[in-house]
């Protein structure tokens, strides 16, 4: 049996998953990358070739062959060469009683201090016992395969992040190297998938998703209901209640609030969560949206639609909002008002100060109307930005107090017959289409750094345009869905 470190990354990350480790291993195709799993990969190519033309002279292995790559590791290590860049590590180890053969391919051996240092460039910025714990298990995998080699104990192991700083992992904990290659090769040998729960936000990005997802929804899989999370989806097939069914016809209210199921590394009872999630498998099961209570939407002739863009932490110094868009919607409304940060320095500050004008015209024009976003993002960006640049005459603080998050009101008045409330599933439910067969946030994101690195200016208009007829779709597709629920709340 032959495995390779790399497969690590299946079953740690993006979220744990054994049945991507067991599609992987048997070389089930996932569907073929979009333009955001490519855009990392050339994020994470560009990141190990710009430290590689940092370190100065380096041995090459990794040309040729796997065999050929193989042996010429060996040979660097045996004549200490000082710096071996994508060596090929093979050893057969004894695994669960079995002699298996494990590959693994550190970006670079450096010697020193009588021995090699392991170190991988990685794209994540921060990583510790519980953030990315698939980059430590496939760094002291490498470790043990190099121990194995040489005889020695591997000094140190560590990793080049996204932002060009450097991690000891040697010290960092997780699971045994021994005992993650046990459960490798258990998953990798049973002759069927195993059961792993799916989950909106676990499968969505998963190139294997038209396959988990499909069963699940053909089978009424109860890890589908919106509330039941991995640990009690967990807790309900080891209890051999699989289906949506099977969880109204064996739980009440009461017996479900004193179910103990992992949560993180502790145990924790349902509780209180226990209502909603019966009444999310109620609804499921009856195709239906069910109503918990009415409540009083804001009143205003008109209503300011408000969606930001932007890129997370791990992929640029900054975190930040490239795109402040707004529209208002009513019985007068606005043109589309994007403040798109420009590609140059203090880009994002123009793209701040250029949100605020366009916030000061709408209180001009229109008052103190609300401004009508989807969950808790633009709250959190306005006030990160807020202590970034500061304020203009009182203009962010205005918009804050004017924020109405409508994600929160439907989930606190509707049970709705869906696996997820993401604004492009209740979307769906209001009757709104999009026009854009692409769309995203990880597709803007995609798109909005492939403007910034391209050379072209009618091909970063072109995409520019793109992105914002996306997020304009959003806008529309978030008043759609207000006057959807108005209409609800007024049955």
């Amino acid at each position: 049996m032959r495995i390779s470190a790399q497969i690590i990354y299946n079953l740690f990350a993006p979220s744990y998953c054994e049945r991507r480790l067991f599609f992987a291993y048997n070389n089930i195709k996932p569907l073929e990358p979009g333009p955001f799993e490519q855009l990392i990969y050339k994020l994470g190519l560009r990141h190990e070739e710009n430290y590689l033309r940092s370190i100065g002279e380096y041995t090459d292995a990794s040309r040729g062959r796997l065999k050929e790559r193989i042996a010429i590791t060996k040979k660097y290590i045996t004549e200490k060469v000082p710096i071996i860049y994508q060596g090929v590590i093979c050893e057969e180890l004894i695994v669960n009683n079995k002699l298996v053969t494990v590959i693994g391919i550190p970006d670079f051996l450096i010697y020193e201090e009588g021995g090699y240092r392991i170190r991988d460039c990685k794209l994540a910025r921060h990583i510790d016992d519980k953030r990315h714990q698939e980059v430590i298990a496939q760094i002291k995998i490498y470790g043990l395969l190099l121990e194995k080699l040489t005889g020695q104990k591997v000094k140190k192991m560590d990793a080049v992040l996204g932002d060009n700083s450097l991690l000891d992992i040697t010290k960092l904990e997780v699971i045994n190297p021994g005992e993650i290659l046990s459960r490798v090769i258990n998953i990798a040998e049973k002759e069927k998938p195993p059961y792993s729960p799916v989950g909106w936000s676990k499968c969505m990005g998963c190139g294997y998703r038209h396959i988990c997802w499909e069963i699940a929804v053909k089978n009424k899989d109860v890890a589908l209901v919106y509330g039941v999370d991995q640990g009690l989806a967990r807790f309900f097939w080891g209890k051999g209640i699989t289906k949506i069914g099977q969880l109204l016809d064996n739980y009440d209210e009461t017996s479900l609030a004193e179910v103990n199921r992992s949560w993180g590394e502790k145990i924790q009872k349902v509780g209180k969560k226990a209502n909603k999630i019966l009444l999310q498998a109620r609804a499921m099961k009856e195709k239906r949206n069910i109503l918990i209570k009415k409540i009083d939407l804001p009143s205003s002739n008109n209503y300011v639609m408000f969606d930001l863009e932007g890129i997370p932490p791990y992929l640029d110094d900054l975190e930040k909002i490239y795109l402040w868009g707004m529209q208002v919607f009513g019985e007068n409304d606005s043109a589309y008002l994007p403040a798109l940060a420009p590609i140059e320095d203090e880009g994002d500050y123009k793209g701040w100060k250029n949100f605020l004008k366009n916030s000061q015209k709408i209180f001009a024009n229109y008052g103190d109307i609300p401004f009508i976003h989807w969950a808790s993002y633009e709250k959190t960006k306005i006030k990160l930005y807020l202590q970034r640049y500061g304020d203009i005459e009182g203009l962010a603080e205005r918009v804050l107090k004017n924020l109405v998050d409508l994600c929160a009101l439907v989930k606190k008045s509707l049970i709705l017959a869906e696996p997820s409330y993401s604004l492009k599933v209740v979307e769906r439910v209001a009757g709104f289409k999009r026009t854009q067969e692409e769309y995203g946030g990880n597709w803007a994101i995609a798109k909005y750094i492939e403007a910034v690195e391209t050379e072209d200016r009618g091909i970063r208009k072109g995409i520019i345009e793109k992105i914002l007829k996306y997020n304009q779709e959003d806008l529309k597709a978030t008043w759609e869905v207000f006057k959807w629920f108005k209409k609800e709340m007024a049955k």
